[in-house]
């Protein structure tokens, strides 16, 4: 079968179409054959090379969340998985393929009426928003930043946080035209990158969620009003400077707090209970997904070049 694997890191050149063998379904795993691969910001952190020191190796096989059918299960699984349209995760390798394999817990059946493509763009990416704002202690009438809003978590992570009644829900934008279709999606305000805005923007924050990072995360530090709690979810931008908990410390009387987030920290149950409940709001259409794109698996790195570029709006989705 086909997949794409990280020859070189570094560039999205790097990145190779290559024959492989069709995965063969471990005790408690089913295979699946891809309809949509989500392609996410970590895939560009690992493609670079940045994680590399966790144990990412070039040769590479990319891609964490597929939504297809089950063509196959593995010892211990029940067969009436086989056939069914479902959605998995399938760790952070394995799912840039046109066949991926998947722990049958990280398997979710999706709803009549989601579309695979839609599943991806939000399958991983509305739990890590769902959470991050749990995480943040998020409550009715509180002024929300969503810093990076134009991806597929920050996209969420406004439509959580205006559901959930913020008295603002305030957004990060490269764009005029990126900030409207924000505010279409539930924004209230829209800042420029460097979180900038007019005369009337709020100068203070009770949440920040944060998928960038990067060298400018003290500035946004910064913007927290007292008792104001700011998570990151993503470093999509980079790593932030050594010394920004020094903004923190600085800022004592204040009592702030910084906190990171993943979803790897949510037992399974509780984060495939968010998803079902997501999915089903996507299907009826009361949770929107942005799809940026569809391009053949084999274009891949053009995916990682249009993300690499800063112009993707929502997620791009590879189909084989």
């Amino acid at each position: 079968m086909k997949a794409v694997v990280i020859e070189k890191f570094g560039s999205p050149d790097g990145l190779a179409v290559v024959d492989v063998p069709v995965p063969v379904p471990a005790p408690g795993q089913v295979r699946i054959a891809t309809e949509a691969i989500g392609v996410g910001g970590v895939d560009a952190v690992i493609r670079r090379g940045t994680l590399a020191a966790y144990g990412f190796r070039e040769g590479h096989l990319l891609g964490s969340e597929v939504a297809g059918s089950v063509t196959a299960v593995g010892e211990g699984v029940d067969d009436s998985w086989i056939g069914r349209r479902v959605w998995a995760f399938t760790g952070l390798s394995g799912g840039y393929a046109e066949q991926a394999v998947a722990a049958v817990e990280d398997v979710l059946p999706m709803p009549a009426g989601l579309f695979s493509a839609d599943a991806v763009a939000l399958g991983g990416s509305g739990v890590v928003a769902h959470f991050a704002l749990e995480r943040a202690r998020f409550a009715a009438g509180e002024t929300v930043l969503v810093r990076g809003a134009a991806g597929s978590i920050g996209i969420t992570a406004l439509q959580l946080a205006a559901r959930g009644g913020a008295g603002a829900v305030v957004v990060t934008a490269s764009s005029a035209e990126r900030g409207a279709r924000l505010r279409g999606l539930g924004a209230t305000e829209v800042l420029d990158r460097s979180g900038e805005g007019g005369p009337d923007a709020p100068r203070g924050f009770d949440v920040v969620i944060d998928v960038v990072g990067g060298p400018q995360l003290p500035l946004f530090l910064d913007k927290l009003n007292a008792n104001g709690r700011y998570v990151s979810v993503g470093v999509v931008g980079g790593q932030p400077p050594a010394d920004f908990g020094m903004r923190l410390m600085d800022a004592f009387r204040r009592s702030l707090s910084f906190a990171t987030f993943s979803s790897d920290t949510v037992p399974g149950p509780e984060r495939q209970a968010v998803r079902s409940s997501q999915f089903a709001d996507a299907a009826q259409g009361t949770l929107r997904t942005v799809v940026h794109e569809v391009l053949p698996l084999d274009q891949a790195a053009q995916a990682h070049r249009e993300m690499d570029a800063g112009t993707v709006f929502g997620r791009i989705v590879l189909v084989p």
